[in-house]
């Protein structure tokens, strides 16, 4: 009979595979309570806030802090709590049951509020604090402004835990670099002042206009090396992963690796959350990142940046939907620091911060404005109709001919609003809309074979016009698909190139070649930039129905023109009496947001005002409306219907509440305190009312 030395290897090998098996089976130990558990002996209440986003739940609840868990539960560190048990669930003066859910220790206190029984902290999930003082300072500032809850800015501010990251140590902090030379900031009036107050611990705002070319980029890491060099720390926006990228490429090449942290979505959430902590614990001082790096927890914050401030991708999709130049703005006043919009272009938003006093602008002479920006040119209606290519092949003579000279010397850009192949259609003879004969929806060519409804989805193979007759259709608007084929077979010898939603190139090379791209795709050219570029259709941007198309529209058309050289050509195709094609021609972004906020503050229309958006079924929005407690200078505008999807009728209403300057809080307090009330009674679904404070369209 053998004995147990003698047993193979492989039958031990087997055994710990089998324990090791059962053990990944085993269900995993819940929470646990403090049933006969002692209390801390100091401060043994937590003050917490759970991780529910409804406004009637927008306050802290106190728990018991069992002995066992109290040197863990600090405040600003993530905890599990048992939460929705009523007072009947008591045992032995201890509230009990209820489900797990998330929430953050805010503070420890010696006794409670609350005169019933307690429920117990069932976890520590980490001993890492992560929501600061002055974190909770601007998340509640955040979700006062826009008539929120603090759980749901929380939601946007802290990135998910990611164990394996928080067991890794954060590298030792650097020492300040020493303060960068101007470099392009010379070429503004005050810039090389405006970098000056950055390296000596001053606090300026401004409002930047920047030169046409690939520069911003350098500039704006300069102004946050700048910040650094003074032993404060730096926070950049951008609108995309790709912009942060170019400021993260110059902000490296100035200063090397080690200083700064890069947040974006392509990080991943371990390498996301690992450079979030590094700016928490203090060992980086600055960071670049796209829209959630508005609440990044950099440590003695000197500077907060946001470039390209009217890109929607600033406007959170998640509620409350802040924006980021209002929460940067408040970061300003609170940490008491640096401000900086930058932007080729200038928002309205920009204009009234320069027209209150409230930030200085930084612009340059408009000598260096002309001697940088490429030559624009304009296609009205009178030439088009006077232009056989033009109605022949949608492109005018002009655009052909510029095309052509520039491909001699280099790459074209070709910038087109919409993709796809032909995504509008109509009559030939008589322009009359092309409909769909089931749902009345417009017609689209998604490629260059069939007909479908836009609404409904249904094939059209047998359309004809109900107006006149005619077989035969037109494109009201040409995608890029289609502008890229036309191109195509016009300059059969040059290659074209596609940037738009599914696939956006970063760059292109200095060589001959057709890049055709939706607005905000277009990729840079290296080496100077675009010999030429052709800004198509620019009346289905004029003519959107919304308060900001004309502002829209020249900030897209200028972005486009700065990636041109300076002895490069501009087409633009749109009618050039118009206010924004005229400030595209001389140039003058500034003056056009300018004279914007004048006709806004005529009409009360914002950043003048400040309004709310509700929406809603209309007996539902109406009873809401009534029972708000509107301010006594509330206005209601509407309510008017909700455009229907696909076809669909319209799901609701929506009003407008207009309030004047100084009751922006009172109108956020009275919504956030109606829709509170209604949560809190348990309206039905279909009776749902959403708001929005400062929505980004208002139609």
């Amino acid at each position: 009979m053998s004995s147990a030395n003698d047993s193979p290897p492989e039958q031990l090998a087997l055994i710990r595979e089998m324990v090791a098996e059962a053990k990944a089976k085993a269900p995993k130990a819940k929470p646990r309570t403090w049933r006969g558990a002692a209390l801390a002996e100091e401060l043994p209440v937590a003050r917490v806030l759970v991780n529910k986003g409804v406004l009637h739940l927008d306050r802290t609840f106190d728990y018991a802090v069992p002995a066992e868990l109290s040197e863990a539960a600090q405040p600003g560190v993530r905890v599990r709590v048992r939460f929705g048990a009523g007072s009947h669930h008591v045992r032995g003066g201890r509230r009990e049951g209820g489900s797990l859910i998330d929430g953050f220790i805010v503070e420890r206190r010696a006794e409670s509020d609350y005169n019933g029984a307690l429920a117990a902290l069932a976890q520590v999930v980490s001993p890492e604090v992560v929501l600061g003082p002055n974190m909770l300072a601007l998340a509640r500032a955040v979700a006062d402004r826009y008539a929120g809850s603090l759980a749901d800015v929380l939601q946007l501010a802290l990135p998910p835990r990611n164990a394996r990251a928080e067991a890794k140590p954060s590298p030792e902090p650097l020492p300040p670099p020493a303060a960068p030379e101007p470099g392009g900031w010379e070429r503004y009036g005050a810039g090389p002042g405006f970098l000056r107050a950055l390296a000596t611990g001053a606090a300026p705002r401004a409002v930047w206009t920047a030169l046409p070319g690939p520069g911003w980029a350098d500039e704006l890491a300069r102004a946050m090396a700048a910040t650094l060099a003074s032993g404060r720390g730096a926070l950049a926006v951008l609108p995309d992963g790709r912009t942060a990228g170019r400021v993260d490429a110059a902000l490296t090449a100035l200063l090397g690796e080690g200083r700064h942290a890069l947040l974006t979505a392509e990080s991943g959430p371990e390498k996301r959350y690992r450079q979030w902590l590094a700016l928490h614990r203090g060992s980086v001082r600055a960071v670049i990142g796209t829209r959630a790096a508005m609440f990044a927890p950099v440590r003695d914050l000197g500077l907060v940046a946001i470039w390209d401030d009217g890109d929607s991708s600033h406007s959170e999709d998640r509620a409350p939907f802040p924006h980021v130049r209002e929460v940067l703005e408040l970061r300003a006043v609170s940490d008491g620091c640096a401000f900086l919009a930058g932007s080729t272009s200038c928002t309205v938003e920009a204009a009234q911060l320069v027209e209150s006093g409230w930030a200085r602008p930084l612009v340059a002479a408009r000598e260096t404005v002309r001697a940088t920006a490429p030559r624009i040119r304009t296609v009205g209606d009178e030439l088009l109709a006077r232009d056989e290519a033009a109605r022949a092949a949608r492109l005018p003579s002009l655009a052909w001919e510029t095309v052509r000279e520039g491909l001699k010397s280099g790459p074209v850009l070709v910038q087109v609003p919409r993709r796809g192949y032909v995504p509008r259609l109509a009559c030939e003879r008589c322009r009359t809309p092309a409909r769909c004969t089931v749902c009345a929806g417009p017609l689209e060519a998604p490629d260059e074979r069939d007909l479908t409804c836009g609404w409904c989805g249904r094939g059209e193979p047998s359309w004809h016009c109900e107006e006149c007759g005619s077989f035969r259709l037109r494109a009201q608007v040409v995608g890029a698909r289609r502008t890229a084929e036309e191109l195509g077979r016009a300059f059969p010898a040059v290659p074209v190139r596609t940037s738009g939603r599914d696939h956006v190139l970063d760059e292109v090379p200095d060589r001959p070649a057709l890049v055709v791209s939706t607005p905000g795709a277009e990729p840079v050219a290296a080496g100077a930039g675009y010999a030429a570029a052709l800004l198509l259709d620019g009346w289905a941007m004029l003519t959107r129905p919304d308060l900001r198309a004309g502002e829209d529209a020249l900030r897209r058309w200028i972005a486009a023109s700065s990636l041109v050289r300076a002895d490069g050509q501009v087409v633009v195709v749109a009618e050039p009496t118009l206010r924004p094609v005229q400030a595209l021609v001389r140039w003058d972004p500034v003056g056009h947001a300018v004279r914007e906020l004048a006709e806004r503050a005529q009409l009360g229309f914002p950043p003048v005002s400040r309004m709310a958006a509700v929406a809603g079924r209309g007996e539902a929005l109406e009873a809401f409306l009534a029972g708000a407690g509107l301010p006594a200078d509330a206005e209601i505008l509407g309510p008017v219907p909700l455009p229907g999807r696909r076809g669909e009728p319209s799901p609701g209403e929506r009003a407008l509440v207009r309030v004047p300057p100084g009751s922006g809080a009172a109108l956020a307090a009275a919504l956030k305190s109606a829709q509170a009330a209604r949560l809190a009674r348990g309206v039905p679904a279909a009776d749902a009312v959403r708001v929005r404070i400062d929505p980004a369209d208002i139609g």
